[in-house]
Order: structure tokens, then C-alpha cells, then sequence
């Protein structure tokens, strides 16, 4: 039975998009990030902002980390819509056929992690509006529901994930538009711009921009896996970058809104934006906002744990393992305590994505010159892309230099304004070096 339900299934795959099958023009790639990045964590991050920081200062610092930050998003993407392949695949050029299953496996658990952050919300969120309506509470079993439908868009394919971010990017802005207006009726805005700094995040300048970068390249694995389906260049970066950028502020500035105005009516602040926004009289319009930007988001997630899986496995159909993960990503959303380790989760992710996607991008852009032989990357011995039996040493050599200077400028001595943009330029450095120089064999485009 399942196999024969399987047959309504998307049949994505590793397999290059072809020219003619692409299906996101300029208005659906905006819609896609806006939709992507108008997400709960997205607020939280902002919520994380303020009172730490001036409401003027985060928003400075939440338009250029965001502004400078998609730019590897977007050349990540522009590598998909080049070679029509997912990300994942084609990390196999700069790690080698086999060296590019480690940052498959580490980008499949870390949309994992994703997976179970969203589940709980989208749970919690819809837990409230249900209980606001009819006094019925269950968040174990609205999860579940929650989950459930997004396994069921996810096993569409990208065809049912782009119908569903269109329209839900639409609802997301008319729902948040129509909460800062609220907001803005009820409230003095100058009492926002004028409220003590306070301490309470421990957020100074320099790590809100490294969080602020860090939420922009934890979609970095994910960019080649939609944009593989943009139809030009042009419809790739701009969308990109504009539907991205404008979710940001939005989603941000929405956090950073809600937290100072809490703050301001001595409320207790909370991660659930569903519940700051019940005590200013609209929680049930601020949890359909939560519920419909989680499910989008989740749904990517989802999905492009499945390609990385793929990437390791070839030959499994797709369906089984978004089947898997969405069953892990309910389990997971379960474990106590999982959304009070957020801020550390982003600055972890900041520290695994930069300097590998640093690699990736120095190998496209700079050695291989913004081409790739794509029947090499897709063969099983990975063809001219096999290196030193399937690993490019100069690629982990450059990321274990990245990966060192991320945690001791992250961790053990933070710089001023943070630690990705020199990691990140460091370590593509190294590796262009590395590659250029070092005992590597140069790559043989077809």
C-alpha cells in the first residue's frame, strides 16, 4: 500500500534540474525566502536583541548582518541554478565524492536539530489558538498534527513546497502587517527608541551581528536545493537576496518589537511569541503568524535533510527518508528543555556552516571558475572530482583552520564584532591557497 501511495509522491532526486523543467521565476524565489524567513526562530533571534541593545542599534545591525550575510546564500543558489544540482552534490566538487558525505551527514543533522525547534512551535502555536477557541489544550498531540502535515507538503517535492510558500508568504505579511499595526495603536513607539539598555541576553554588538550572520548561513545548505529550479541568474539573486533581506527585518524587527514592549509593561519575556503578544490583546492573529511561518520553514527543513540523505545514499527512494525525519523531528520536538539552548544552537551553527561553505564557494568561484562537469559530479567514482581516493585534503585542511578559528573567536576569545566574516574569509583563503599549490590534482572540466 505504502509503495503504491509513494507513486503521488515528488520524485525529486540528485539529478540536475533540466532548463526547461524550472519553475521559479523572479515573484516565486522572493516569495520562497520571504516565506522561508518570516519564521518564528527568526523572531526570537530579534527578541534576543532588546533590551540587551538600543531598538535603533539592533535594527542597524539586523540590516547590514542580513544584507552582508545572504551574499554566500546567494552564491551558493547561483551555483544551483548554474548546474541545476542540489547542495549537497555539489560540495562533492570541493570534498571529493566521498569527503562531501561529511558535511551530508553534519547538514542532515543539523536540519534535524531545525526540525525539532519547529515542531515544538508550530505545536505551541497552534496549541494556543486551538485552546483560545475552544479551551482544549493538547501540545503533544498538536505537534504530531503539526508534523504530520508537513511531511505530507514535504513528500510533494518542490512543486508542492513553492504553491505552499507563495500563499503563505502572502498571509505572513497581511497577518504580521495588521499586528504592527495593532501594535502601533496601542503603544508609543518613542518609549521604544527612548527604553534603557538592560542587560539580560548578554548580547553585545558584536555578537548580535555574529547571530544575525549566523541565521543567514544556516540556510546556506539549503539555497541549491530550490534555487537549482530559478530560471535565470537574475531571478536567483535578486529574489534571493531581497526576499531574504525584507524577512529578516520584518521577522526581527517584529521580535525586537514585541520584546521592548514587554519589557516597557513588566511582563516576564517568554520564547513563545504567541503568549508576549496575548497580554497586548491579539494572541490569536500573532499564533496563526507563528503556525504558518514554522510549517513553511519546516517543510525545507525537511526536505533538504532528505537530499543530504540522498547525497550519502543514492539509490533510496526520496520518500523514505523524509518519511524518517519527520517521524525523528516529532520524537525530538519532545526533549526537555530543547528551545533555552537556542542563541548557543545558532552560534554552533556559525561555527560547522562558515568555513565549510567558505570551501565550497572558493571551489566554484575561484579555482573552478564558476564551472563544474556535472556527469562527473553525479558518477558514482566521482570522475575527475575523485581527488586522493574521494577526499580533497586542502578542502579539510582549510576547514579545520576555519572550524579552530570559529570556536576561538566565538568562544574562547570573542572578537569585538564577531567572528564570521574573518573566518569566513580566512578559510577561502587557506583553501584557495591550499588547492592552488598543494599537492591536489587540478580538476578536468569536460
Amino acid at each position: 500500500m505504502l509503495k503504491n501511495l509513494s507513486q503521488h509522491f515528488g520524485q525529486d532526486g540528485l539529478a540536475a534540474t533540466d532548463a526547461s523543467h524550472r519553475s521559479l521565476g523572479f515573484g516565486g524565489t522572493t516569495a520562497l525566502w520571504l516565506g522561508a524567513n518570516v519564521v518564528v526562530t527568526t523572531i526570537l533571534t530579534g527578541m534576543l536583541l532588546v533590551p540587551d541593545l538600543p531598538f535603533l542599534q539592533a535594527m542597524l545591525i539586523v540590516l547590514c548582518g542580513s544584507a552582508i550575510g545572504i551574499l554566500p546564500l546567494v552564491l551558493v543558489g547561483l551555483m544551483g541554478q548554474r548546474t541545476g544540482l542540489t547542495t549537497m552534490v555539489l560540495a562533492r566538487g570541493s570534498y571529493g565524492v566521498h569527503g562531501a558525505k561529511l558535511p551530508s551527514l553534519v547538514n542532515l543533522l543539523t536540519l534535524l536539530a531545525w526540525s525539532w525547534i519547529q515542531a515544538l512551535l508550530a505545536g505551541m502555536s497552534l496549541n494556543y489558538a486551538v485552546e483560545h477557541v475552544t479551551g482544549y489544550s493538547n501540545l503533544p498531540l498538536f505537534t504530531i498534527l503539526c508534523e504530520t502535515l508537513v511531511l505530507l507538503i514535504a513528500l510533494r517535492g518542490h512543486l508542492g513546497i513553492e504553491r505552499v510558500e507563495r500563499w503563505a508568504a502572502i498571509g505572513m505579511l497581511l497577518l504580521a502587517g495588521a499586528v504592527f499595526y495593532v501594535m502601533a495603536d496601542k503603544f508609543e513607539f518613542s518609549q521604544l527608541l527612548s527604553m534603557p539598555v538592560e542587560p539580560r541576553n548578554e548580547i553585545t554588538p558584536g555578537i548580535a551581528f555574529d547571530i544575525v550572520i549566523a541565521t543567514a548561513f544556516s540556510w546556506i545548505p539549503l539555497a541549491a536545493d530550490y534555487n537549482r529550479n530559478c530560471r535565470t541568474q537574475g531571478d536567483a539573486a535578486v529574489g534571493t537576496w531581497l526576499g531574504y533581506v525584507v524577512a529578516t527585518l520584518l521577522a526581527m524587527g517584529l521580535g525586537a518589537t514585541v520584546s521592548g514592549f514587554s519589557v516597557l509593561g513588566g511582563m516576564e519575556q517568554t520564547y513563545d511569541p504567541a503568549v508576549l503578544l496575548a497580554g497586548f490583546g491579539f494572541g490569536l492573529p500573532a499564533a496563526i503568524v507563528v503556525f504558518l511561518s514554522v510549517m513553511t520553514t519546516n517543510v525545507m527543513c525537511v526536505y533538504s535533510a532528505s537530499l543530504s540523505y540522498l547525497n550519502m545514499r543514492p539509490q533510496t527512494k526520496f520518500w523514505k527518508p523524509a518519511l524518517v525525519i519527520g517521524v525523528l523531528s516529532v520524537a525530538g520536538s519532545q526533549i526537555p528543555g530543547i528551545l533555552d539552548n537556542f542563541q548557543s544552537f545558532l552560534l554552533i551553527i556559525g561555527s560547522l556552516f562558515i568555513p565549510a561553505f567558505a570551501v565550497l564557494i572558493a571551489d566554484f568561484f575561484l579555482i573552478q571558475r564558476g564551472q563544474y562537469a556535472v556527469d562527473d559530479l553525479l558518477s558514482e567514482d566521482g570522475g575527475s572530482y575523485r581527488y586522493l581516493g574521494g577526499f580533497n585534503p586542502a578542502a579539510f585542511a582549510a576547514y579545520g583552520l576555519g572550524a579552530v578559528l570559529a570556536y576561538y573567536w566565538g568562544w574562547v576569545s570573542p572578537l569585538a564584532w564577531g567572528a564570521s566574516l574573518p573566518v569566513f574569509l580566512i578559510t577561502a583563503t587557506s583553501y584557495t591557497v591550499l588547492r592552488r599549490w598543494v599537492l591536489v590534482p587540478r580538476v578536468r572540466l569536460a
